[in-house]
């Protein structure tokens, strides 16, 4: 028998009293490796800027509800100015209680992000899910805020 262990039939094998840390060391590696792909994902320090897209317009409603958040925090339903505390009962005045009603939502550049939350705050309060954000159309390559030939607003959702 090449290769076997020779032992005395009524022998018991010798105690191995060394530490095989052989697999240790491949779980610490692992380990590692889960741990340098995590960390960055866990910290976010992106600038971000987002009035405008390049996203392909969709089609506008017959009717559209535009909610307008200007820089100076008034809000307009359609053309018509509208309280904050007035906002949810305005809507559903003009979508005779229908919550399915796509809310077209329009916010100056100006316009802080917790302001804007607590407006989608509000409309999510009165029962509106369905929002859609409005946004300049920006061809590619023009600069920031320019519309593509004189295009109007378009729909980014």
């Amino acid at each position: 028998m090449a290769g076997g262990i020779r032992r005395d039939a009524g022998a018991l094998p010798e105690e191995n009293s060394e530490i095989n840390i052989v697999p240790f060391i491949d779980i610490m590696l692992v380990l590692l490796i889960i741990f340098m792909v995590a960390a960055p994902l866990a910290t976010v320090d992106v600038d971000v800027d987002l009035p405008a897209s390049t996203a392909k317009p969709q089609d506008r409603p017959d009717e559209p509800l535009y909610l307008t958040l200007q820089e100076d925090l008034t809000l307009h339903v359609g053309e018509d100015p509208v309280a904050r505390e007035g906002l949810g009962e305005a809507i559903n005045a003009l979508t005779q209680g229908d919550r399915e009603t796509r809310i077209f939502l329009r916010a100056d550049r100006g316009v802080e992000y917790g302001d804007f939350m607590g407006v989608m705050n509000i409309l999510r309060d009165a029962g509106y899910l369905k929002i859609a954000l409005v946004g300049l159309e920006q061809a590619q390559g023009s600069p920031d805020g320019e519309k593509a030939d004189g295009a109007p607003d378009k729909v980014a959702q």
